[in-house]
């Protein structure tokens, strides 16, 4: 889960892979490094921390070069264990897991090669320099041959001025060329000015060399189209905001609007419709965020379309024995589109028999190649590694989702609380200031809990999250009913405890969960769409939601806990679009 960036071409090439570096440090910032190469040497510059500690790399001399910025697998983070590794004649960044590295090393140091960090990808430069018998692409074969899991690759041998060579295996890699030279990158925003961009497949090699790109498998040189962007991914802006996370939060109704689709009505979708006519068994696998938006939509698709859903963490369904049956149709949810587990399950309920559907803000991702049918929300880019606008974007395409099915199926469904939620969650946002006053109660906690009955209960579970990721306190999002049997145990005097409440016909039982727990001293923070409870006594402080349709509360009520959670993260003095240990986009195991 790193980010990759090379270039080589007429302009020097420190300054340009910084500027990529920087476009790429969502895929990880706990240290970053670049190497040139000038007259048949590399000059290295490497960095614990962000990508801001290679300022002084700029005045590395070369036009070719590859930079990296790592998020930690193997090895601390420090400047030994930074990209790039060096070994004989090569250097090398990678993205990715090697599972076999452990015994590869041993081979190594038997030939009496030293190693000089922690990590599993310097064992491919020292593969690389062992198998180099005079032509780089024959090594570069070789060594991946011998590599077992994931791997993105950008290489440049010490005698090779002019040129690059990648390989790529379940994790992205794209190549392109610009009006200045050619660029590998990790990921399109990294290189979207560049004219001509293309996506290196499982198992295939490019060498990029005076302004040519040639495109490899094993058996030899093969022919590649141009990728067809359906979009260009700008590059990131704060807009004056503080922070990425707030930026987006407010962006939230746009994505929500954006994301909403009629499938009725739009001619694209009527094969999907067709499909949806004999669905009998609905699958979703996601991880993360994306998970907690599966149950949330798996409330509605059992009550609307009254079709069995099953929710299941990605990286559990493909370790497991999933069962397929006729009519299956399988959403893998990840707004990345390269979500390592979850794409890992796509291919395997496709292999099965199941009809995928992929759902993602990212087009032109890997997920979109292995899906049946690709439905697309449209929140814009998202640079904070904690999900915000892309959580209720899935939602609300979700929704959608939910609805057409329930049509196809012969059972009512109104789109129009759909239509409403945009300006209802406008409202929301206007409503979360007064949460910045109790920042300062949060940040002190040993721990938070997050309670709600029904589709509550999933943004209980994504609140939870959210404070976790970026305030790093201990909490748990719980079913209210499931507070007595043992969490209660945990709250005493001045346990903050999070409660949701949107549901009216398990309004009651809610609330008698928020008076155990008033019972033993803890506080209560009410988020609520009935005004009638703000004012009970065991409530310490709440938020009043407009009332909207029970089954899409969560797409509103989890704003205010998002908000929660960022004056928390501020509060305690971290930056909010970083957490510690987290990247955005996880394409390893």
């Amino acid at each position: 889960m790193c980010g990759i960036i090379g270039y080589t071409g007429k302009a020097q090439a420190a300054p340009k892979l910084l500027l990529c570096l920087k476009r790429l440090e969502y895929r990880g910032y706990d240290s970053a490094g670049i190497a040139v190469l000038c007259e048949d040497n590399f000059s290295v510059y490497k960095r614990k921390g962000r990508v801001d500690e290679l300022e002084g790399a700029k005045a590395l001399s070369g036009t070719t070069g590859i930079g990296h910025t790592r998020w930690a697998t193997h090895g601390e983070p420090s400047e030994k264990n930074a990209h790039p590794h060096l070994y004989g004649r090569y250097a090398v960044v990678h993205n990715g897991i090697i599972e076999n590295y452990r015994q590869l090393k041993e081979e190594c140091e038997a030939r009496g090669e030293r190693f000089t960090s922690e990590t599993d990808s310097e064992v491919i430069a020292h593969l690389l320099d062992f198998y180099d018998e005079g032509d780089v692409l024959t090594a570069l074969r070789k060594t991946c041959a011998r590599l077992i899991g994931s791997y993105a690759l950008a290489v440049m041998r010490r005698d090779r001025a002019d040129a690059l060579y990648a390989a790529r295996r379940k994790s992205p890699l794209i190549v392109g060329r610009g009006n200045d030279g050619l660029y590998v990158a990790s990921d399109v925003p990294a290189i979207a000015e560049c004219g001509e961009l293309y996506s290196l497949a499982d198992g295939e090699f490019a060498l990029l060399q005076q302004d040519t790109i040639k495109f490899f498998r094993e058996e030899g040189e093969i022919g590649k189209e141009q990728m067809k962007l359906t979009s260009r991914a700008e590059f990131p802006d704060k807009g004056g905001y503080a922070h990425y996370m707030w930026k987006e939060m407010c962006e939230i109704p746009a994505a929500i609007a954006h994301s909403i689709i009629n499938f009725d009505s739009d001619p694209r979708f009527s094969a999907f419709n067709i499909v949806l006519c004999h669905t009998k068994y609905v699958q979703i696998v996601a991880c993360g965020t994306a998970y907690h938006s599966g149950i949330a939509a798996k409330y509605l698709i059992e009550r609307a379309a009254r079709i069995p859903v099953e929710v299941t963490v990605a990286s559990e369904y493909r370790y497991g024995d999933p069962i397929i049956r006729e009519g299956t149709l399988t959403l893998a949810v990840s707004q990345s589109g390269e979500t390592a587990d979850t794409l890992a399950a796509a291919q395997l309920a496709k292999e099965r028999g199941a009809t995928v559907v992929a759902v993602t803000n990212a087009p032109d991702s890997s997920i979109t190649r292995i899906a049946h049918f690709v439905l697309l929300t449209q929140a814009g880019r998202e640079i904070a590694v904690a999900a915000t606008k892309s959580f209720n974007a899935q939602l609300a395409l979700l929704y959608s989702f939910g609805t057409a099915l329930a049509a196809q199926q012969g059972k009512t469904a109104d789109r129009s609380a759909l239509l409403s939620l945009p300006a209802l969650a406008e409202q929301t946002l206007s409503r979360v200031e007064k949460l910045k006053m109790t920042a300062p109660f949060y940040a002190q906690a040993r721990s938070v809990y997050f309670i709600g009955r029904g589709a509550d209960y999933c943004a209980a579970l994504e609140g939870s999250l959210k404070l976790k990721e970026i305030s790093y306190l201990p909490s748990e999002g719980y079913p209210a009913g499931e507070l007595k049997h043992g969490t209660l145990a945990l709250v005493d005097e001045g346990t903050p405890v999070v409660a949701i409440l949107t549901q009216r016909a398990v309004a009651e039982k809610t609330m008698n969960a928020v008076s155990e727990v008033y019972a033993r001293g803890g506080k209560v923070l009410l988020i609520t769409s009935f005004p009638e409870y703000t004012a009970r006594k065991e409530v310490s402080v709440s938020i009043l939601l407009p009332a909207c349709e029970e089954l899409y509360s969560p797409i509103l009520s989890v704003i205010p806990l998002q908000a929660l959670a960022y004056y928390t993260a501020l509060a305690r003095g971290n930056d909010p679009d970083k957490p510690r240990n987290l990247a955005k986009s996880v394409t390893v195991e």
